[in-house]
């Protein structure tokens, strides 16, 4: 299974008084994850979405284990944990740098829909895309 690992510093803009990072950036951070995930397997977002296909996100969750702080360097970790039918389970950790312990685990889940957002099987639309995710998820 292919893991993608992106790097980052916490901004101020993305911390509360106290230093700490508000518990919406974690999302963007995902996001950011995500995408790089995708480019990384040489599968850019762009080119996806020039043929006509979108991930729109489904479902969302984050559980926050300790506080990211001002400053502080990043992993952030992220993989595809499963396909299943028409759902794609992204899984994500947020990881301190300097101790590596985790500070918190997500999880998204996308579906693959057409520019009308009506779902789309891949499996006709595209299945070199399908194939490429598969293979990268089934690769030891």
């Amino acid at each position: 299974m292919y893991i993608h690992e992106t790097k980052i510093k916490v901004r101020y803009a993305e911390t509360d008084q106290m230093g700490i990072v508000h518990h919406s950036n974690y999302y963007i951070w995902f996001e950011l994850a995500r995408t790089e995930f995708f480019e990384a397997i040489a599968l850019p977002y762009d080119l996806i979405e020039r043929d006509g296909i979108m991930f729109p996100l489904v479902e969302s969750s984050c559980i926050y284990k300790e506080s990211a702080r001002y400053a502080e360097n990043l992993i952030i970790k992220a993989w595809i944990e499963e396909i299943k039918g028409m759902k794609f389970t992204f899984l994500y950790q947020v990881i301190r740098e300097e101790d590596k312990r985790v500070l918190a685990i997500g999880k998204t889940i996308h579906v693959p829909v057409d520019k009308n957002m009506k779902l789309i099987n891949l499996k006709k639309k595209n299945p070199r895309l399908l194939e490429t995710i598969k293979a990268v998820i089934s690769a030891k």
